[in-house]
C-alpha cells in the first residue's frame, strides 16, 4: 500500500518583489468614503442628464431620447461598479527616504517621491469631500510630470501627513 501525501498543507510561496507591490511595505489605504464622493459626482454628471432624457421619453413619448439615455445608463452603471474598486486600489506608504503612492486596477501606477525632492505639499478638499470629512494631498517636486496625489484621506490624517512630509522634506533638503 502506497501512503497518500497531504497536499492541504502546502507551503505558500515566498512573497515576490513586484514593481507595483514592493515586499515589506506597510500600505495605508485611503478612506472608503472616497467611493461615495466619486459616486455622488458620477450621479450628478451622468444621472441628472439621464433622468432628463428618461422624462422626455415618458412625458413626450419621444423614443429617439433612448438613443442618448441607454448609453448614459450603461456608463453610469459601469461607473457605479468600478469606482469602489478603484478606491480600494489607492494607497500610500511612508518609507525612510521616500513616499510611495499606488493606484489603478487595470493600468497600475506606482509613484516614488524622495522626501528631499519635495518642494510643496498641498491639501485640498472639494465641497462633497469636505462634507464627508475628506481631503487630498498633492506633492509638488521640481519635475513637472510628477503625479503624486493621495485622494480620499480623512481630514485629520491629511493634516498629519502634510506635517510629517513637510518635516521630512525640510530635513532632507538641509543636507543639500
Amino acid at each position: 500500500m502506497v501512503p497518500m501525501t497531504d497536499t492541504s498543507r502546502a507551503v505558500p510561496p515566498a512573497p515576490q518583489d513586484s514593481p507595483f507591490d514592493p515586499v515589506e511595505v506597510a500600505w495605508h489605504p485611503v478612506s472608503g468614503r472616497l467611493a461615495a464622493v466619486r459616486v455622488v459626482t458620477a450621479l450628478l454628471v451622468l444621472g441628472i442628464p439621464l433622468l432628463a432624457f428618461v422624462l422626455v421619453v415618458v412625458l413626450a413619448h419621444a423614443l429617439w431620447a433612448w438613443i442618448v439615455a441607454a448609453p448614459l445608463a450603461v456608463v453610469l452603471l459601469w461607473l457605479l461598479w468600478l469606482l469602489p474598486r478603484q478606491v480600494r486600489a489607492v494607497g500610500y506608504a511612508e518609507r525612510d527616504d521616500d513616499l510611495l503612492v499606488r493606484r489603478g486596477i487595470m493600468f497600475r501606477s506606482l509613484v516614488v517621491v524622495p522626501y528631499g525632492r519635495m518642494q510643496l505639499v498641498d491639501v485640498t478638499a472639494g465641497p462633497v469631500a469636505r462634507s464627508l470629512g475628506l481631503a487630498s494631498i498633492q506633492l509638488h517636486t521640481a519635475a513637472a510630470g510628477t503625479d503624486a496625489r493621495i485622494p480620499g484621506l480623512r481630514a485629520t490624517e491629511a493634516s498629519d501627513l502634510r506635517d510629517r512630509l513637510a518635516a521630512r522634506g525640510e530635513a532632507r533638503m538641509a543636507g543639500l
